[in-house]
């Protein structure tokens, strides 16, 4: 630019200015560009979804227990994993979408699936999942979107309770979106069934805004207090690309009447992964045990855990979680990518512990190993190939 001399200087000059000011536009306008792009254009009561998975074959499961191999941990775990389908094409994705597949196998499974290996057999459906899209906006189309959603879970559900249900202690778990669908999962199919709440060892609505007065304390299922609770629930969302504030207002949760609406001036329920309980107390980065990236990893390859990486606390019913100390924990690089849970885990082990705690509290002793498994080695450990991945 310095060997530019009068008039063109100022050319050169302008042009860097006009494209750095298109560049932060495009920046602060992120949003409502993928919003524009991702919108199918047509109503949802005229839309054709795709077709239904069939749960009573192994390909509708994006993880499915080996039958082959007798499995040694005493639990069951349906898992309802995260959005992955951006939109564009459906309001809902076809049940196994191949980019929504990918990166599903790539860093959801491995981040969010695999701290409940070491716990039990893992059930994770493919589902017709609400698009990304669906959750930019409040219209009516996309809250219709996210209830047809739950239809896929619901189905898959009541088929692994016919066809796989053995009487094991059962572990809930549903990511952001899935978080979304497994609360009323809990409420509807497992809350009022005795037997089924007799057997529950926990609930995982992580990412999920839920409103805290469903699980009250002397509830069906309340919140968590302690790690040494059984039959209780854990649920956090964190702000990530969004304020608190507009991450609640633009929650939407379930109604009575299996609708979605704004969760409005109720409380959001935080339970801290740190502490395993409901607590406006801040956990120190000393309490976590253990964040991985797993990304790219195979499921039966454990991933190297650093210590110490974040605090956090439960403040105004949303989790406010440090900046990790390693520069490893690094955000997607798409736009689109970045409005969907992270492709790490800052509470991996603090999870994997806190699962094993439930299901030892609910049968009275304890069913793992003791002790973590080691957290300072970056050589994989492979557990008991349990589950494959379809």
């Amino acid at each position: 630019m310095w060997g530019l001399k009068g008039f063109k200087r100022w050319v050169f000059l302008g042009a860097v200015i006009t494209v750095a000011v298109l560049l932060a536009a495009a920046w602060l306008m992120r949003v409502e560009i993928i919003r524009s792009t991702l919108d199918p254009r047509v109503p949802f009561q005229t839309y054709k979804p795709p077709g239904a998975a069939d749960y009573t074959e192994t390909r509708a499961w994006a993880l499915f227990p080996d039958a082959d191999v007798e499995p040694a941990l005493p639990a069951d775990v349906f898992f309802i994993g995260p959005t992955t389908y951006n939109g564009g094409d459906h309001w809902n994705s076809p049940w196994r979408d191949e980019d929504a597949w990918r990166l599903t196998r790539r860093a959801m499974l491995p981040n969010y699936a695999g701290p409940f290996a070491r716990v039990g057999r893992v059930f994770a459906p493919h589902y017709r999942q609400a698009s990304l899209y669906s959750h930019l906006t409040l219209r009516d189309d996309a809250r219709s979107a996210r209830v047809f959603a739950y239809t896929d879970v619901l189905t898959a559900f009541r088929i692994w309770r016919q066809a796989h249900d053995t009487g094991r202690p059962l572990v809930i778990v549903g990511i952001e979106q899935g978080g979304l669908l497994a609360d009323r999962l809990v409420r509807e199919e497992i809350a009022p069934d005795a037997g089924l709440r007799r057997r529950l060892a926990g609930v995982y609505l992580i990412e999920s805004i839920v409103p805290a007065g469903r699980y009250a304390e002397g509830g069906l299922v309340p919140a968590c207090r302690t790690r040494a609770q059984a039959r209780c629930a854990v649920a956090w969302a964190t702000p990530r690309e969004r304020s608190a504030r507009e991450l609640l207002e633009r929650s939407l949760v379930w109604n009575d009447r299996g609708q979605l609406v704004e969760l409005g001036d109720r409380a959001a329920l935080c339970v801290n992964p740190l502490l395993g309980a409901r607590s406006d107390a801040p956990a120190p980065d000393r309490d976590n045990l253990g964040a991985a990236v797993a990304t790219g990893f195979e499921w039966n390859e454990r991933p190297a855990f650093l210590q110490r990486q974040v605090g956090a606390q439960c403040v105004g019913g949303v989790l406010d979680v440090g900046k990790p100390k390693s520069n490893v924990f690094k955000p997607a690089r798409s736009w689109a990518d970045r409005l969907k849970v992270p492709p790490y885990n800052l509470f991996y082990l603090d999870l994997e512990v806190d699962a094993q705690a439930r299901v030892s509290a609910l049968i009275g002793r304890d069913a793992y190993p003791k002790g973590a498994p080691p957290i300072e080695t970056s050589i994989p450990v492979r557990p008991s190939p349990i589950n494959r991945i379809d």
